[in-house]
């Protein structure tokens, strides 16, 4: 029987994802492919506490239908966080709860796109971006990153050549790069974008996660009029609960309510009072600090490796987040090192499926979060023996 899908699925960019999660199930494979924080590191206890203490104030409550914006308290401590890191003026108006961040990069286009509108993209971008983007049926224009962000020629020239309906960029520990615009290029990106009718779509689902613990100023900083920033949950409490939001002007959140609700209603309310009882009743800040000093400390460990075992290869060095990105020598085909690594019990992601316009075929992603001391040790040997196997 032949099922008459739809033309945006026909076109959808075919997912990476169905194969990592196939060879990740073999518990003797080290990988360093997926994108998973560490579940060591959750706070099982406290989120337990949280959750019995719903439970025993007022359950009937939390198990019933909400509204679609999100659970007030909840919005409150975002919005108020936003103050006190930043400066910004953000309210709870101005935030929307959602099923993990993910969901605000399907709902935003879907109130966004038209086919053959043009989305600006990083390159290499976010591949959880290109696909969700890719079903409403875009054209993308890829500006290449350098160390300190998009390229300001390149981005410049996007912008002359044809109207962008928006520019979807992770200023902070980029995905996959792990990379992190610098203020400079910030500022600059943001000049280029006033007065135009660009939206910013800023993703910073790790902006938490700087091993420094300093505080980058986010572009909306600069361009407060023109930009969305998405933020999660996910990297500092617990993937599991599917929590994060959207935080833009109420004219943006008046269509992207009314798309949410038709999608789901509203977000996991349970989730949502148990998360807010949690932060009330933790110091987050004590929380993620003890993150970034294990991840830290990991993201070192790797990149000493890389230099150690396989100096003919380069990579970035991140200063936060939870990924980086490696170049292959030259001739060295990034599928091969993801089959061989598979044989030899190491999994890493190709760069493929992070270019729109082609290209990654010389890269590999790697998770630095997800794997202990020992794990990074005997992985990185591991991929040693295949990027070093070469006739």
């Amino acid at each position: 029987m032949t099922f008459q899908f739809a033309r945006r699925i026909q076109h959808a960019p075919a997912s990476f994802l169905g194969e990592l999660f196939r060879v990740s199930a073999d518990p003797a494979i080290i990988s360093f492919a997926g994108g998973l924080p560490s579940s060591a590191l959750i706070d099982t206890e406290g989120i337990a506490a949280a959750a019995r203490d719903v439970f025993t104030t007022d359950p009937r409550t939390a198990l019933q239908y909400s509204t679609t914006d999100g659970y007030r308290p909840l919005r409150e401590y975002i919005a108020a966080r936003y103050r006190r890191r930043f400066g910004i003026p953000a309210t709870a108006d101005e935030i929307q709860i959602v099923n993990g961040s993910q969901q605000c990069l399907d709902l935003f286009a879907k109130i966004l796109l038209n086919p053959g509108d043009r989305v600006g993209m990083e390159r290499p971008g976010y591949l959880g971006a290109i696909e969700a983007f890719s079903l409403y049926e875009p054209t993308f224009a890829a500006v290449p990153l350098d160390r300190e962000g998009p390229d300001p020629a390149a981005f410049k020239k996007m912008m002359k050549e044809a109207p962008v309906k928006f520019f979807y960029g992770i200023p902070n520990s980029q995905n996959p790069s792990g990379c992190t615009y610098s203020q400079d290029r910030r500022r600059e990106i943001a000049e280029c974008l006033d007065g135009t009718d660009t939206i910013f779509y800023e993703d910073d689902a790790f902006g938490e996660l700087f091993f420094d613990g300093k505080i980058r100023l986010p572009v909306k900083h600069y361009l407060p009029d023109r930009s969305v920033i998405s933020g999660s949950f996910s990297k500092i409490t617990a993937p599991g609960m599917r929590i994060g939001w959207m935080y833009a002007q109420k004219e943006i959140l008046s269509a992207f309510n009314t798309a949410k609700q038709a999608a789901d209603l509203h977000s996991n309310f349970l989730c949502q009072q148990i998360l807010a009882r949690y932060l009330a009743t933790h110091d987050l800040d004590v929380h993620i600090r003890k993150i970034v000093a294990v991840y830290g400390r990991q993201c070192r460990l790797m990149c000493d490796l890389f230099d150690d075992l396989m100096p003919a290869l380069s990579h970035t060095t991140p200063e936060g987040g939870m990924f980086l990105t490696a170049t292959l020598p030259a001739g060295l085909h990034a599928m091969n090192v993801f089959e061989e690594g598979i044989r030899q019990k190491v999994a890493v992601l190709p760069g493929m499926p992070f270019f729109v316009d082609g290209g990654g075929t010389d890269t590999i992603r790697l998770n630095f979060s997800n794997a202990d001391e020992e794990k990074i040790k005997e992985g990185m040997h591991r991929l040693a023996g295949v990027v070093n196997r070469r006739p």
